[in-house]
């Protein structure tokens, strides 16, 4: 006797619902809750008191964040759980709301018109309406650009950490990171590997920030910038290149054009790297990378996320005579061309 399974509306709710939950966590970032509460527990009373919150509104909001699991709290006093206070609290290296902030204040209006995306093929960012891109509007703004290169830094940091763990690098002796933001990859790879040294290929805007975090992390001496702009210049020599989440603000001919660069720039027996939330080649499981990939759309004219199968043919097509790809961490994956 077979015994039927029963079917529940539950995971259709919580996805149409997502937004809820979203938007609660989004407006503690903004509201810097974690960041108070990261001296110690608060009674609901006081930490509304210092959010200038409503009465009305506190303590749903307090005891939402519980539920969603990234506050706990302990009879009648609020703390961080281990998550946000570690990647949430304002000022700390590992801060990650940067990119959250960005999300509250420019993605979440922009994902409502995504339905408009679908059927247009269009950004719907400020582009639609005649303002700046993506690009133009984060590094057009000093304090924005150093917030959001920090969070991404934080943010790939496991990924940065497993790069320098699992790439054969003892086989090299210099790596150049092209749009390599603060330093975050570099910094790590020579970190674990002491015989490297590296240069940060990006816009001269960007060379302050990553000269600053290279000196705190006591790397001045073999970590350097160099300003420039890789659709309008060559990009460095290195026996090792690598692009992280670089490849996917571009259309199809711009990332072949980024790869043909790479190839060119290598020596003999030179590798390029490229990392980011790859697509799983079947289509069906990386959630995060199909949705960065919908993101695209909503951000960039002709930018998309692909599998590892798509950029390995990239890179063959290139003249790489080798790829292989390889899982990282969380949604993120490499894959490896060697010349």
């Amino acid at each position: 006797m077979s015994t039927k399974i029963a079917v529940t509306p539950d995971r259709i709710m919580q996805l149409g619902l997502g937004f809820w939950g979203s938007k609660t966590f989004l407006s503690a970032i903004e509201l810097a809750l974690f960041t108070e509460l990261a001296n110690g527990p608060l009674e609901a009373q006081e930490l509304a008191e210092r959010l200038k919150l409503h009465r009305r509104s506190a303590r749903d909001f307090f005891d939402a964040l519980v539920s969603l699991g990234v506050l706990e709290r302990d009879g009648e006093r609020y703390r961080n759980t281990p998550e946000t206070e570690q990647f949430l609290v304002r000022g700390r290296l590992s801060y990650i709301g940067g990119l959250l902030e960005m999300a509250n204040e420019r993605l979440y209006p922009f994902w409502g018109s995504l339905t408009e995306g679908l059927r247009t093929g269009l950004p719907q960012n400020e582009i639609k309406t005649g303002g700046a891109g993506l690009f133009e509007t984060i590094y057009g703004d000093s304090g924005r650009l150093r917030l959001f290169l920090g969070a991404m830094t934080g943010l790939s940091m496991g990924a940065s950490k497993a790069i320098a763990e699992k790439f054969p690098w003892q086989d090299y002796k210099t790596v150049v990171d092209v749009g390599g933001a603060q330093g975050g990859l570099l910094v790590q790879v020579c970190l674990a590997h002491p015989h490297l040294r590296g240069i940060n290929f990006d816009l001269p805007v960007v060379g302050p920030i990553f000269e600053e975090y290279a000196g705190v992390n006591g790397l001045s001496d073999r970590l350097r910038f160099q300003p420039g702009d890789f659709f309008n210049e060559d990009l460095p020599s290195a026996d090792v290149i690598t692009m992280g989440h670089i490849l996917h603000d571009w259309n199809l001919d711009e990332k072949r054009m980024l790869l043909d660069k790479a190839y060119h720039a290598l020596p003999e027996g030179g590798a390029l790297i490229v990392f980011e939330a790859l697509i799983d080649d079947e289509r069906r499981e990386n959630a995060f990378g199909l949705l960065m990939s919908l993101n695209m759309l909503i951000e960039t004219p002709g930018g998309f996320d692909y599998t590892g199968k798509d950029c390995s043919g990239w890179m063959r097509e290139a003249g790489f005579r080798q790829t292989r790809a390889e899982h990282l961490i969380g949604p993120d994956s490499m894959v490896m061309g060697f010349k």
